[in-house]
């Protein structure tokens, strides 16, 4: 039950006021530093004022990601405003932030996170879909083209690699191995990508593929692009995709299950990891898929979709839950439902395609960041995502990241205390 909130806030609105001092320092402060609470778990989150030389600033609290908090200008007769004394008996989110000038502090909590559940339903014949899938992909040839790579380092081979997919295009991306491996020794990693068609984080790379085959004593490793887009071409060329054939790609086929472009992109994800299962040097055991932001959420449909992957690592992923929007929340992205696009014919199409459903009973280990204060990949839907999975759950979570990190002053904590873990178990996975 909430006790007090927005304590004193609605008390001290100003409707005119002016910034006297944008040297001014703030933070936010929470009883529990993780961000994460119980049911009925007292919290508390207070603004303290630091070198306090001005009476004004503004002041945003936003319940459940709903996206319709508003900037409120306040005043602060002390060091300390306590902003939100009191708890919640079912899962919650908070997000707090301050502006002071063009400086914004955030921090987020939630409560009972392993309790959030998927907005909408799973379809009755989800798994009947996907296996009629995946059924149609193996009776298609592969014919796999390899392309040798120039400048590889010594003992190592890389090739451009395009795989023959259902759908408008091929998977494809770099694959890079040790070359004198033996039979049956190395495991899989699949690297995949956040958002985006022309942006350099978009793009697949040789160095990429073999940082990861370099990893331990050697890995298989493939550094798949999103699109099934050509590999090693002019800036032009993506460019020129992005302003036109997938300007938007995430709206095609909205309301159309079978021309979904997610669809044609999960595909893409099961046609590598064949192609990957069939080297003779897999160790049989071994699969990573790593990715963040899209990557994150392709890395989460990847274990749930092939039981043969192991593990992922799953930054902020995207795809998870998108029907929060359908309850005033925001989705997961590319959050569809707030699409203009018929929601009724999307409600036929989007939860095939929704990690919080195709994680159901997924055995894999699940190494997955999450950031309090992220609208693009809202906190909610990625614990619903990953709650339905069974496996292993290893959860970095931070109550002052956005959708990237943002904030610079947490630069250092962020990296030992969430970076860090995140490449030690990739290393150790591989090792």
């Amino acid at each position: 039950m909430i006790k007090r909130f927005w304590l004193q806030v609605l008390l001290i609105v100003l409707c005119v006021a002016s910034f006297t001092a944008q040297a001014q320092q703030v933070s936010l402060t929470q009883s529990n530093s993780s961000g994460i609470y119980r049911a009925g778990e007292p919290i508390k989150v207070s603004l303290i004022i630091i070198d306090s030389k001005s009476e004004f600033l503004e002041l945003k609290i936003d319940k459940n990601y709903s996206n319709n908090a508003q900037w409120k200008q306040i005043s602060f007769p002390a060091e300390e405003l306590v902003l939100f004394d009191g708890d919640f008996d079912e899962p919650t989110s908070m997000v707090f932030s301050v502006k002071l000038g063009a400086d914004v502090t955030t921090t987020g909590f939630v409560v009972e996170p392993g309790n959030f559940q998927p907005a909408t339903s799973r379809p009755k014949d989800f798994n009947d879909y996907w296996k009629a899938q995946k059924e149609a992909l193996d009776a298609l040839p592969e014919n796999v083209k390899q392309q040798p790579v120039n400048e590889t380092p010594s003992k190592f081979i890389c090739t451009d690699v395009e795989i023959k997919c259902i759908g408008p295009k091929p998977a494809r991306g770099y694959f890079a191995k040790p070359g004198n491996a033996e039979l049956s020794s190395l495991p899989i990693v699949l690297f995949v990508h956040a958002a985006g068609v022309s942006g350099s984080w978009c793009l697949s790379k040789p160095e990429t593929a073999l940082h990861y085959a370099q990893m331990g004593k050697g890995a298989l490793a493939f550094d798949l692009n999103a699109h099934g887009m050509l590999n090693g071409q002019p800036q032009e060329y993506y460019d020129n995709l992005e302003a036109g054939e997938l300007n938007r790609y995430w709206e095609i086929g909205a309301e159309t299950r079978d021309e979904n472009y997610f669809r044609f992109m999960y595909l893409r994800l099961l046609r590598t990891l064949d192609f990957l299962c069939k080297q003779p040097e897999w160790d049989g055991k071994r699969i990573i898929v790593v990715g963040e932001s899209q990557g994150g959420g392709q890395a989460l449909v990847a274990a749930g979709l092939d039981h043969r992957v192991s593990a992922v690592v799953a930054t902020v992923p995207a795809m998870c839950d998108f029907g929060r929007t359908l309850e005033g929340e925001t989705g997961g992205w590319p959050n569809p439902y707030s699409f203009s696009k018929d929601p009724v014919q999307m409600l036929k199409t989007f939860p095939y395609f929704d990690a919080a459903h195709i994680l159901k009973d997924c055995q894999a280990t699940l190494v997955t960041e999450i950031g309090l204060i992220d609208y693009t990949c809202p906190a909610p839907g990625i614990y619903a995502a990953i709650n339905q999975a069974k496996g292993k759950k290893i959860t970095l979570v931070t109550p002052y990241r956005a959708h990237h990190l943002d904030q610079k002053e947490f630069q250092l904590e962020w990296e030992e205390n969430v970076y860090q873990p995140k490449m030690e178990f990739i290393a150790d996975f591989l090792k």
